[in-house]
């Protein structure tokens, strides 16, 4: 049971990495700059928004997906018994 947590946590750990890193950050700060280049009105804010997201896209893909992996990486490797067992004496 241990194995499979651990599994299924570093599997969703990579697949919201992969999400926040490439799809929202990386593709949506492009878009988001494209769509402020081509507004009526520039908001420099919304643009330096967007630059930023796709400046740091790596590193935001990198951290949401450490939040799973590094976890059930240590799920997977343990070798303890819970602390929880209670002996009847």
């Amino acid at each position: 049971m241990k194995t499979i947590a651990g599994v299924v946590l570093m599997l969703a750990g990579a697949a919201v990495g992969i999400y926040c890193g490439l799809w929202w950050a990386f593709i949506g700060g492009i878009v988001d700059v494209i769509r402020e280049v081509r507004a009526e009105d520039l908001n420099a804010l919304s643009l330096a928004i967007g630059i930023a997201k796709v400046f740091f896209a790596g590193l935001i893909g990198w951290a949401a997906a450490g939040i799973g992996i590094v976890p059930g990486y240590v799920i997977l490797t343990s070798d303890k018994t819970p602390h929880y067992t209670c002996r009847v004496r």
